[in-house]
């Protein structure tokens, strides 16, 4: 209770410091024995005692009231990687400000607030607060407010004072570096397909539909080397393939709608991520579909849409594309809904056998083993 009281003290008006409650009943004390023995003297040191502390109630306020803060934006990170968060906390004032606390109050999903101490900030000056906070989960994290807090310049009293300064802060998936995905290099290949996709074929070929030459990057198919010419430049070169627009698409459809496990959804999240990229790099026309987004593409638009996606979204308004997918889900009943030439990751949603066993067993796909690397699975001949 007095805990709720001194908080609602120090942010609305001041809080006596330990020093303020131990100086006041000095002064009380002179105050009681000047009533008592009617000596001067005592009454003036209690008066200005009082006068002191008054003075000290006063001062923090006025010293927090002009100070100016802005937020610079946060760049999105990968999971395992630092934000980096920076404030500039200006001083408009001819005066220096000293003796702060800046605290950044974080969104709660992501952490504790983090605190700071800045000595002095010079007379229209400006201090820059940067620091790097881990993380953890993906997720879009908000917050609103920094706090400043301070009892200078005698120690008497605290004053905290809220700020808004709104914050928004992306934390990106993982994305796997896949080598080879026999989901994406063989969708749309099957004899009974009703599409084959031209793109798949550009994809396979070796031959006579070269755009361009690149250097290698890491994660880039062994396949599209262009032997000849990186022989000659001492470096892999790697083909930059045509991408036919009138070939088939390739969908990765993420079934947020549904009840899913905790731990399997995050999974499910890092495979659609990969499958992304990798037929990215493949130089395929690919796209994210969610319940609470459908069709995506960008690879930033896409990062951030599964930075943000859920479990339980609500039922979406746009049906699934009536193409080939990649199908991502929990829930083996809507195996028997997917388009002939689709694929699937299905996590099983029970221990029982006949709960793990996929209903549709007409289109191949993965059952994802929770007890194995993600990313070893992905990579796995289709059963």
């Amino acid at each position: 209770m007095w805990h709720r009281i001194a908080d609602w003290l120090e942010t609305r008006w001041v809080t006596p410091a330990y020093a303020g409650w131990l100086l006041g009943g000095v002064a009380i004390c002179f105050f009681a024995a000047a009533t008592n023995t009617m000596a001067g003297w005592l009454y003036v040191i209690s008066g200005i005692i009082f006068a002191l502390l008054g003075l000290a109630a006063v001062l923090p306020a006025r010293s927090l009231r002009s100070i100016a803060i802005e937020r610079l934006p946060i760049q999105p990170v990968s999971v395992g990687d630092r934000l980096t968060v920076e404030l500039e906390i200006a001083n408009p004032t001819k005066q220096p400000k000293t003796l702060l606390q800046v605290q950044d109050v974080l969104a709660y999903v992501l952490g504790a607030p983090v605190q700071t101490a800045v000595e002095t900030i010079p007379p229209q000056g400006v201090h820059r607060w940067v620091y790097y906070y881990p993380t953890q989960q993906r997720g879009v994290y908000r917050w609103q407010t920094v706090q400043l807090r301070t009892a200078a310049p005698l120690g008497l009293f605290w004053c905290r004072r809220v700020r808004p300064v709104p914050a928004l802060a992306i934390v990106y998936p993982t994305v796997l570096p896949l080598t080879a995905c026999p989901l994406i290099d063989r969708l749309g290949q099957d004899e009974n397909a009703p599409f084959y996709s031209m793109a798949r074929q550009a994809h396979a070929a070796t031959e006579g539909i070269t755009r361009a030459l690149r250097p290698y990057r890491v994660g880039d198919p062994t396949r599209l080397i262009h032997w000849r010419t990186s022989a000659r430049y001492g470096e892999f070169k790697v083909r930059e393939l045509e991408v036919f627009t009138g070939g088939q698409e390739v969908i990765i459809g993420l079934d947020s709608a549904a009840s899913w496990q905790h731990e399997d959804f995050e999974r499910a999240v890092i495979a659609a991520a990969s499958l992304y990229f990798y037929a990215a790099r493949c130089q395929l026309n690919v796209k994210l579909w969610t319940a609470g987004t459908g069709l995506l593409w960008g690879d930033r638009v896409v990062l951030e849409a599964l930075a943000a996606v859920s479990a339980n979204e609500d039922p979406p308004t746009e049906s699934l594309p009536s193409l080939p997918l990649i199908w991502l889900t929990q829930n083996p009943v809507t195996l028997n809904t997917l388009t002939p030439g689709s694929r699937w990751l299905l996590w099983p949603p029970g221990d029982s056998s006949e709960s793990r066993s996929p209903i549709n067993q007409n289109l191949p796909g993965i059952e994802i083993d929770p007890q194995q690397p993600l990313e070893e699975q992905l990579m796995r001949s289709l059963r």
